[in-house]
């Protein structure tokens, strides 16, 4: 019974037990139905019965039925007894009526939707079921599968595997056999009142998938059982792109095929559907193709842009009917004898002509419109379109016919063309264009293609690559190409095979492989090409600087996303990184990336291992093939994220442009599966990279990837590439593209015109076959007798050449002769692309049995590229590739294509598309001329291009005018490319890159050596060959083909048809290629789309795609979408995308690793370790035992308080005087001005008790940082708070801002009322989770980096953290820290320093210790038990230590500030301290004292604990910005104060280079910038014209004292002995210079002066305690120098009175100075003056 799908179902028994199996397997209890039902008998579309209605139509007739016979009537099953049997409710006697059940809610299982059957009983309504939705057309009516599955919503009954058992459940009653087609009617949906309603109807019209073929339910005349295109002729009415069922004429006009049409014509005809409806085409209607392309275009081009819609009536118009019909005539005109219509060119006519001729009223159409305004063009009338397109076809003789006068009907039109064609009258026409202009009617029109080579083309384009390669597997499977083979077999001069065998082989002959007797020279040549081979396994990691480049740009993407506010990743959470691998289904890509990753070294770096320890096994773990199998591996990995929440897990899809469909069904929507699930999507710490070198499918307007997320490669057009200093040159699809341009030598990509028309002829002598099996046979045929030629071991008397062309002549002699003329046996790689899997098993065994015959077996190796299949290869040629590389290994095989790098062999690529393969520098020839008109996308056509793809040294130029033959192009042409990521257009990411460097060098060493004739010299040549970049001429006798043409990128053989459409520009200047749909799974979304730009980036490109193109419905992103938004971005979704071969995978590979570098850096902070300065180095005395807990006040009065600074950070200030201390002033070079640049640090991994900055979010943090669950800022108030300060003589006003959540350790006059104090704790207060003194962090410009998280560091303790900020930056720290407490100092102090800072500090505290103790007198408790201390941290204190004592000496460890601070506070007698401190950390240790002390008095700095009970009468410095500390200390100390340094803990400071009270800025009033103003410039004499400085004038004394100390006090540089008198304040002079530190204070602690001589005397502001008999104490040397200072003139001249300073000094009008401060900025004045 005809033709069936496997060709063997012929007899219509075996039929109806087919059929019978089907019905069985439906019946069954599974769900799904057997695999082999799925797939070959889907519905498809049915075949126009004879009298013009379709299968599927709802006349009651028989399916099966073949004859006129009445049909037969249906006989209903009864029912079981006792069941319901009224109409409307099922046989459970529940109400089915739409209008009943309506409103009631229903239960739909997953997979299912509400559909409404039609009863005939019941017409007025509809019956409610429930139906698998797989067994329903989608909306173009296909892709339903044969059967049924249902459930009654009534009585719940489910699983009715066949319809008529629902029928009769649910009461149809019918009378006809039951049909789904017929009585399953519309979709039911839920409108707004949330009611069930009539939806649409159901497309039962045109049901069914092309792609699924299966025998035609019943014969029809005309189609005959000798067809043997059974999937062609399903093709008839339903074309892939854009076809749908022809609307059909009224039943009275119809057209009949004529009867053996394609037998007489030798075509089968394409009819383009225009304006109207055709005809019913009845007859046999397989040999006719219909399309809906044209009127799809015609009705997209009448559809006027969304913007000329917004503003109401317009007098803009689409294009016309009849100028539609007319531009299309036009183009068919213009059209080549040999080309193929493309629906992209006739789209762009039709926008240009619009927009031409509306020009005038486009540039007006902002401006008002005023009533009667016209277009002045005059429209094209329906009586003037037939004789005006007769007369635009005439220009072209017969190549375009238009019907147009008297017909009047598409159906008469038909007819006339089909009697023409069958007489031969249309045999030297491509295209009848058929016009209907009938009076009263609008116009009608339809193409028909009539042109052989056009039918074939537009026939095999409207196949996707997959169904041409079914198609093609069918023409094999059925051995109708068997004829095609014998016929090509048979030549002139006899059979092919009997020459073959006739071949003479001399088995004497010695082969390349097997050849022994080698010259001394070639010997030495050997040697020298088998050692350089070693290289290949040696330059493996290598990281070119683009792909370091581009790899930085993908970690600064991802640390774009964790800073966003968005908070969907949190980098400072992750401790480590670990990733997969997706790759296509391919075992090659698999192994190639593999390989890729192994010598990366990622893996020893994210796991710390040697190298050794990590297999080639053990990387296949991180890379997984797209299959099956994947499913587990992602949800491993999803689980494996899921509980381990400090790992970041990176998802890297590569090849992302493969596999993006939707429907599982079709065996692909893996990736849709798996990386789009919910477990992956909504998984914190997974994020996704997409790699590709065609992402345009992933550029939609659904897509999940956001445009910011898109990585491009750089272009080399826009010189990017220029940056990075690359030693290679990519050369891509643009440079082939120029290489058909230069015209002074061979292009690259080419044509071969024998092989056309030797192809063209055999298309038409068997116009059945699919030209790719025509076109393959040719090619292998070639191949033999090219091989058969070459070999000269067939008869010369055969004239072999003319059955081949001289391309493939060429190739295959440059395939023999290379590696028989290198010593080494080098040779090339010959690709032959054939994407059928059968055509290239064919192809294989066809070429490797001809080449046994030859007895050419070892010369080269003939491999076949099955994606699904490892790679093997012959043994003897893996002991060649052994050999080359010094492998041992006896089981070592190569399993990727770059391991074949100079093996002489033909590899054969096989598959639809290819799947990342990376190829070989040896690769020499790449043919394409097999590749077939189903590639007319861009992406297909690109990445097929692709494949030549290659990187060449950068410093090489092909040379010039190498005549015939040659593969090499101009060197300085001018790049075609316009787009910034033109080289994307390619196959995709196996990285030449990574392949090509050890053949490089190897080339560049054979070049570089002439015969060598020493060893030295060998070694000398092999040394220095990477300084050689361009090959040198060799010896002609011992020349490397292979190591000469490594730097020559491949030459690539293409079909004409597909050369012409690559190398031909569009209007925009790009190759048309570009402007062609970028993918099958994606559509444009709307004809009036303007062309690529050739100026356009690549990310305008990537916007161009997402504003033109939509997915379709089987793509993945289709049902990315949501109500209300413009996007429904994935936040941790990354694309990288750059052209084919040129390292994507080698620079994702290295991003892996500086990411997880980066997320261990996250871990570490730079720690300031440097030793302490000054250090003694004797043994000393011990006070305290080494494992004393506490200090002893007694004991701490016996020791010496020690005057010398030794914090590294004061190495460039004035040491303190101490007697018995000689410091080294050797040690003190010239000193950068950054201290951030010149100190010693340390990478320190943060312990769990660090403190962090902003950037640190974990969980834990949440709270207490101030966001609640949904990241929303806490509540605070700001409260003023007022007091009196004695010094200063005025109030004094600050401002608290106070959390919500903080209110707690305040009092207030009542709930919300005015601030009271800061409450404080009782010191016999002691809680295990609680900090009893307030912290205090003074911090400036560092609202970002400063430390302020301690909830780790305290270990969760309660406590009271007060940053204390300047106003003008109060706004910033508040957005920051919103839940921290935060005193705002007076505006005042917005210029101040450190020193106020700590003032205003120590005097708050004390007077709020004051208000807390008469707050707990007037609530009758002890007054003086009120805790006294508080806390000065420095705002980059990050970790604490804690040193314990054992046998072996001490040990440090991390421990928690609450462990330190609560140790502090529980001292038994803390209250006799002034001040403690902790010691700064130091990787060496406490190295102060060798005996340990544990305690000390000294200078202390940056984490104080500070009594401010005992302390109330010394106050911080308000106007010091530096060494403000150490001036403290010193006045602590000279007023009896015990001052205590716990030497058993440390604090550990992070370096921040940003902000800070270092951090000072001297910059002139009259600009507001820094300026390069030197301390020379910081003074000025009083009342004289000087630059002014917008600079604090105590900054300007402090920094000219310190850096002019040679010339104020010459006496004391580098006199240690003879120091500068300082009085009650300690001021920096510079490293050269001492300072003697004395208080003027009654009972003031001071060091004994009695016979000391000083060089200089420092008066600062001296108070009434400075009197003149305390001057006398003093011995000065002769010209020591005398300093006072003071606030003005005034004040300056009494102070001279008062001390009577002139008796023993003497002064000099010229030694009166001020600071360069203008006289609002109050300046300072000082006095300098001479010993007498």
């Amino acid at each position: 019974m005809g033709n069936s799908y496997a060709g063997q179902l012929r007899t219509t028994r075996f039929e109806e037990v087919l059929h019978n199996s089907i019905e069985a397997s439906l019946r069954s209890n599974t769900v799904v139905p057997r695999p082999v039902f799925s797939q070959l008998f889907l519905e498809t579309e049915q075949p126009l019965a004879h009298d013009g209605r379709t299968e599927n139509d709802d006349e009651d007739e028989e399916v099966g039925s073949e004859s006129n016979s009445p049909p037969i009537p249906y006989q209903m099953k009864p029912p079981p007894e006792g069941c319901c049997t009224v109409n409307g409710f099922c046989q459970a006697a529940k109400d089915l009526r739409l209008s009943s059940v309506g409103s009631d809610p229903l239960d739909v299982p997953t997979g299912f939707m509400l559909v409404g059957v039609k009863s005939p009983s019941l017409p007025e309504t509809l019956l409610v079921c429930a139906v698998d939705r797989r067994f329903l057309p989608d909306e173009r009516g296909h892709n339903a599968l044969l059967g049924f599955l249902g459930n009654c919503i009534g009585c719940g009954e489910k699983g009715f595997r066949y319809f008529t058992e629902f029928s009769n459940h649910i009461n149809l009653k019918l009378s006809t056999q039951p049909k789904k087609q017929k009585h399953l009617k519309y979709h039911l949906c839920r409108n707004n009142q949330n009611v069930l309603v009539k939806g649409a109807p159901i497309c039962w019209r045109g049901h069914g998938s092309h792609a699924n073929a299966g025998p035609p339910k019943k014969r029809h005349k005309g189609w005959s059982p000798e067809s043997s295109s059974n999937s062609q002729s399903e093709t008839l009415l339903s074309l892939l792109q854009g076809s749908s069922l022809t609307p059909l004429s009224p039943p009275g006009l119809s057209v009949t095929i004529p009867d053996q049409l394609l037998h007489t014509c030798r075509l089968r005809p394409v009819i383009f559907k225009g304006h109207g409806s055709l005809p019913q085409l009845t007859g046999n209607a397989d040999e006719v193709l219909l399309s809906s392309l044209l009127q799809s275009c015609y009705l997209s081009s009448q559809t006027l842009p969304r913007v000329y819609q917004h503003y109401g009536p317009s007098p803009i118009q689409p294009l016309s009917a009849e100028m539609q019909i007319l531009l299309t005539v036009y183009y068919l005109v213009q059209l080549g004898p040999d080309q193929v219509p493309l629906i992209e060119d006739l789209e762009q006519i039709f926008m240009r002509s619009w927009r031409e001729s509306h020009l005038s009223e486009i540039r007006q159409y902002q401006q008002p419109q005023t009533p009667g305004s016209q277009g002045s063009q005059q429209p094209l009338t329906p009586s003037q379109l037939p004789w005006l397109a007769q007369l635009a076809a005439s220009s072209c003789g017969e190549g375009v016919v238009v019907l147009g006068e008297n017909i009047g009907s598409l159906a008469q039109g038909l007819q006339q063309m089909f009697g023409r064609l069958m007489e031969g009258r249309l045999e030297n026409t491509n295209y009848v264009v058929i016009i209907v202009t009938a009076a009263g009617q609008e116009t009608q029109s339809c193409v028909v293609v009539t042109g052989r080579h056009q039918c074939r083309a537009l026939a095999e384009s409207m196949f996707s690559p997959k169904e041409g390669l079914k198609e093609i597997n069918h023409q094999l499977s059925t051995g109708v190409a068997q004829e095609l083979i014998h016929y090509c077999n048979s030549q002139e001069d006899g059979d092919l095979d009997s020459l073959l065998d006739g071949a003479t082989v001399d088995s004497s002959e010695p082969s390349p492989l097997s050849s022994s007797q080698e010259s001394a020279e070639e010997s030495v040549i050997m040697w020298i090409c088998l050692c350089l081979c070693v290289e290949y396994s040696v330059e493996w990691r290598e990281v070119r600087p683009i792909q370091l480049a581009v790899a930085r740009k993908l970690l600064s993407h991802v640390c774009a996303i964790a800073d966003s506010s968005t908070q969907n990743l949190d980098l400072g959470s992750f401790d480590r990184v670990s990733f997969l691998i997706l790759v296509p289904s391919s075992e090659v890509t698999f192994q190639q990336t593999v390989l890729h990753l192994w010598n990366s070294g990622v893996l020893q770096e994210l796991g710390g291992s040697d190298q050794e320890c990590v297999s080639q096994r053990e990387a296949e773990r991180y890379v997984v093939k797209l299959d099956q199998s994947a499913q587990a591996r992602i949800d491993s990995l999803t689980q494996e994220a899921q509980s381990n929440s400090y790992t970041l897990y990176i998802l890297v899809h590569d090849h992302a442009h493969w596999d993006i469909e939707s429907s599982p069904d079709s065996g692909l929507g893996l990736v849709d599966q798996l990386l789009n699930s919910c477990q992956v999507r909504d998984t914190p710490n997974i994020l996704i990279l997409h790699v590709t070198s065609f992402p345009f499918a992933l550029q939609t307007q659904y897509t999940r990837i956001s445009p910011y997320n898109e990585i491009h490669w750089p272009s080399a057009f826009s010189n990017d590439v220029d940056l990075y200093h690359e030693k290679t040159r990519y050369f891509g699809v643009s440079e082939l593209l120029e290489s058909t341009r230069s015209g002074s030598s061979l292009p690259l990509m080419r044509h071969d015109s024998s092989f056309e028309s030797m192809a063209s002829a055999l298309e038409e002598r068997f116009p059945k076959l699919h030209s790719a099996v025509i076109r393959t046979t040719v090619l292998i045929q070639q191949y033999c007798i090219a091989l058969m030629a070459a070999s000269g071991r067939v008869g010369s008397s055969h004239n072999l050449h003319k059955h081949t062309s001289v391309e493939t002549l060429e190739i295959v002699q440059s395939l023999l002769t290379a590696s028989q003329q290198c010593p080494a046996h080098h040779g090339h790689m010959v690709l032959l692309r054939i994407p059928s899997l059968a055509l290239a098993a064919w192809a294989h065994r066809r070429l490797s049995r001809v080449r046994r015959q030859l007895g050419l077996e070892e010369s080269f190796e003939i491999i076949l590229g099955n994606p699904n299949q490892a790679l093997n290869i012959g043994q003897s040629f893996t002991d060649q590739i052994k050999t080359w590389l010094k492998i041992q290994d006896a089981d070592w095989v190569p399993q990727t294509y770059l391991e074949l790098e100079a093996l002489p062999c033909i590899l054969i690529l096989s598959g639809a598309e290819p799947l990342g393969e990376s190829l070989p520098r040896s690769l020499k020839y790449c043919d394409l001329r097999v590749i077939s008109y189903s590639y007319l996308q861009r992406t297909t056509l690109e990445q097929e291009l692709g494949l030549a793809a290659y990187l060449v040294r950068a410093e090489s130029r092909p040379p010039h005018n190498l005549g015939p033959g040659s593969d090499l192009l101009e060197s300085d042409a001018e790049k075609l490319s316009s787009t910034d990521n033109e080289e994307e257009e390619g196959q995709e990411n196996g990285e030449k890159g990574d392949r090509g460097s050890h053949s490089a060098s190897l080339q560049q060493s054979l070049s570089q050596m002439a015969i060598p004739q020493t060893q030295s010299r060998l070694q000398h040549s092999k040394s220095t060959s990477s300084g050689s970049l361009s090959p040198r001429a060799s010896s002609p006798n011992h020349t490397c083909s292979w190591a000469r043409g490594v730097s020559r990128p491949p030459s690539v053989l293409l079909p004409r048809a597909l050369y012409d459409i690559i190398t031909a520009s569009d209007s925009s200047g790009l190759p048309r290629c570009t402007s062609f749909l970028p993918h099958m799974s994606v559509a444009w979304a709307s004809s009036f789309r303007p062309l690529l730009s050739k100026m356009m980036t690549c990310t305008e490109q990537s916007l161009y795609y997402r504003q033109w193109t939509v997915p379709r419905s089987y793509h993945m992103d289709s049902s990315n979408r949501t109500e209300g938004r413009s996007d429904n971005f994935h936040p941790r979704r990354l694309l990288l995308s750059g052209p084919p071969q040129v390292g994507k995978t080698g620079a994702y590979l290295h991003f892996l690793g500086i990411l997880s570098r980066m997320l261990i850096r996250l871990m570490e902070v730079d720690i300031y370790d440097e030793e302490d300065i000054y250090n003694e180095k004797g043994e000393g005395v011990l006070y305290h035992p080494p494992k004393s807990s506490w200090p002893n006040p007694g004991i701490m009065k016996t020791m010496p308080f020690d005057y010398t600074i030794h914090d590294p950070k004061y190495d460039d200030i004035s040491s303190v005087y101490c007697p018995g201390f000689t410091p080294s002033f050797e040690g003190h070079p010239a000193r950068q001005e950054d201290v951030y640049l010149r100190r010693r640090t340390s990478r320190i991994k943060l312990s769990k008790y660090a403190a962090y900055n902003t950037y640190h979010h974990c969980e834990q943090c949440h709270q207490y940082l101030g966001f609640n669950p949904r990241y929303q800022m806490y509540e605070s108030t700001l409260r003023a708070f007022t007091f009196t300060h004695l010094l200063l003589g005025e109030e004094i006003q600050l401002y608290f801002i106070i959390p919500k959540s903080k209110e707690h350790y305040f009092s207030f006059s009542q709930p919300g009322g005015q601030l009271e104090s800061m409450r404080l704790p009782l010191a016999s207060d002691w809680s295990p989770d609680c900090i009893k003194s307030p912290i205090f962090t003074p911090t400036t410009g560092r609202h970002e980096h400063g430390l302020f998280n301690l909830y780790h560091a305290m270990d969760g303790a309660s406590h009271l953290h007060i940053l204390v900020v300047k106003e003008y930056e109060m706004a910033v720290y508040k957005k920051y820290w919103p839940n921290h407490i935060m005193l705002v100092l007076p505006t005042v102090f917005n210029g101040a320093g450190i020193g106020a800072a700590h003032f205003l500090i120590k005097e708050l505290s004390y007077h709020n210790l004051e208000l807390e103790r008469s707050r707990r007198l007037e609530g009758g408790g002890p007054t003086d038990d009120v805790w006294p201390f508080i806390i000065l941290a420095d705002d980059s204190c990050v970790m604490w230590n804690a040193v314990d004592l054992d046998v072996s000496g001490s040990v440090e460890h991390a421990v928690s500030l609450k462990q330190i601070l609560q140790h502090m506070e529980a001292c038994p007698e803390l209250a006799h301290y002034g001040l403690c401190g902790i010691r700064k950390w130091s990787s060496r240790g406490f190295t102060g004292n060798k005996l340990r002390e544990p305690f000390s008095r000294g200078h202390l700095h940056d984490f104080l604990l500070l009594n401010v009970d005992r302390s109330q009468n010394v106050q911080y410095d308000q106007n010091r910005f530096t060494c403000h500390d150490v001036d403290f200390t010193l006045r602590l100390h000279s007023a009896g104060l015990l001052v205590c340094r716990f030497n058993s803990f440390s604090v550990m400071k992070k370096q921040i280079a940003i902000g800070g009270y270092r951090t000072f800025i001297i910059k002139t009033k009259t600009t507001d910038v820094p300026t390069s103003v030197g301390p020379s410039q910081y003074i000025c004499a009083p009342d004289s014209k000087h630059l002014f400085l917008a600079t604090p004038a105590q900054l300007l004394l402090e920094k000219y004292l310190q850096h002019t100390r040679q010339k104020l006090f010459p006496l004391s540089t580098k006199n240690y002995t003879h120091p500068v008198l300082s009085v009650d304040c300690y001021l920096n002079l510079g490293p050269e210079v001492t300072v003697c530190f004395v208080s003027s204070r009654p009972h003031s602690v001071n060091i004994s002066t009695t016979g000391m001589l000083f060089s200089g005397l420092l008066l600062c502001f001296a108070d009434s305690f400075v009197t003149p008999g305390f001057l006398k104490k003093f011995t000065f040397l002769k010209g020591a120098t005398l300093c006072v200072i003071s606030a003005d003139r005034s004040s300056l001249r009494q102070t001279v009175g008062r001390l009577e300073l002139e008796e023993e000094w003497r002064f000099r009008l010229s030694d009166e100075f001020q600071t360069a401060n203008a006289k609002e900025d109050r300046p300072l004045f000082f006095l300098t003056g001479k010993h007498i």
